[in-house]
């Protein structure tokens, strides 16, 4: 049924009326702008004396306007949401997010002024919590992390609202055979490296969309690129990889924001991955702070996660006698986690040591030392 709303002048006259198929209309029109003006992010390539002979690329999603990977992610799950006839105007948006996809929701929320609410646990970082309430969002917390999704989903249903569920529709709201999604990305701009066809892509696994979709655009272009999937210390992914069970689950939430999740998400698909390491909390942290130095910037603790993928990766390559490049991700900045990952009372008080693994590897990028081979990640 077509819809009319008023909007109130200065004056208190109403204006013209918008219906439902115009809105519509409006807000894709919105978000096309947005991805028009959002150039797309830098391919950074490095060089390590540790790893001659292999080539490493980090695609910065850390650039997106709203500062992280889920920029994307988000405005894929507007589009989804807008054009399955869910999302209306004045609908209000609920999300279960641990901060990235929901400060990037916000940002979209607000562009289509649509009220917005992240459901998130009580231990998300100060700086996510702000910058989702810049955007005008608001922020629903909650102690126990398993609960988050029940929440979000009845806070939709109380207000007649909509839920993004980012969990269940990531790996479906983005096409991942092209339209310029992440993977066809990388690879266009791979094109005139020596090495146009990487040998290995690293990806952790938050809700499982972009690994999906990367494995996925892989398979239908025919490169012989593998997937590597790295996962946090506590999280039900790797289990699910290793044993086929999607009933897996973790009591712990994990301590790396963004990663790792207490259950198997929908999104998540083992049958796309070639290789899945889990690695431990320490190791993510250390990795962190080892390319933050390398950048002269600070990067977030997942880049950490993917980082140690890279270098472990990259190791078993030049034990093996092999050359090629391997890409992964910055997936945020460092900036939000100045109270936490960077904060060494917070390690401190987290029981978390890095001293061993920076050491580790620095070692292995500035001389080769394949001490980190044997570093236990299950």
């Amino acid at each position: 049924m077509t819809q009319h709303h008023k909007r109130p002048s200065d004056g208190g006259l109403a204006l013209p009326v918008m219906t439902e198929s115009e809105w519509t209309r409006w807000a894709i029109g919105v978000l096309h702008g947005d991805a028009n003006r959002s150039a797309d992010t830098h391919l950074t390539k490095l060089s390590f004396k540790g790893m001659l002979g292999i080539s490493v690329y980090l695609k910065d999603e850390s650039t997106h306007p709203t500062g992280s990977l889920k920029h994307r992610l988000a405005r894929s799950l507007f589009l989804y949401g807008i054009c399955n006839g869910w999302i209306h105007e004045g609908t209000t948006l609920v999300e279960a997010s641990s901060g990235s996809t929901a400060v990037s929701e916000a940002y979209f929320a607000n562009l289509l002024n649509l009220p917005f609410i992240a459901v998130m646990g009580a231990s998300t970082s100060k700086q996510k919590v702000d910058a989702i309430i810049r955007s005008g969002g608001q922020c629903h917390f909650v102690d126990d992390p398993s609960k988050i999704y029940r929440v979000a989903e009845q806070l939709a249903f109380d207000r007649k609202g909509h839920y993004l569920d980012q969990f269940t529709n990531a790996e479906r709201a983005t096409d991942w055979r092209g339209n310029n999604n992440i993977a066809e990305s990388i690879f266009k701009q791979l094109a005139l490296e020596q090495d146009p066809e990487p040998t290995w892509v690293v990806m952790n696994a938050g809700t499982g969309g972009t690994s999906a979709t990367i494995g996925r655009y892989i398979r239908y272009s025919g490169f012989k690129t593998r997937l590597c999937v790295v996962d946090a210390e506590y999280s039900a992914f790797y289990q699910c990889y290793v044993n086929g069970d999607r009933m897996a689950s973790c009591a712990l939430p994990s301590r790396i924001e963004g990663i790792g999740r207490p259950r198997v998400e929908p999104s998540f698909l083992p049958s796309v991955i070639d290789d899945m390491i889990k690695v431990p909390d320490a190791m993510s942290i250390a990795a962190m702070h080892v390319l933050s130095d390398r950048l002269s910037r600070r990067v977030g603790g997942s880049t950490g996660t993917n980082f140690y993928g890279v270098c472990r990766i990259a190791a078993n390559m030049l034990a093996q006698g092999q050359t090629g490049s391997i890409v992964s991700l910055i997936c945020d900045g460092g900036e939000r986690y100045t109270s936490t990952y960077y904060d060494p009372a917070w390690l401190d008080s987290a029981g978390i040591s890095i001293h061993r693994e920076m050491e580790m590897l620095n070692g292995f990028l500035d001389g080769g030392s394949f001490d980190l081979i044997g570093y236990p990640t299950s």
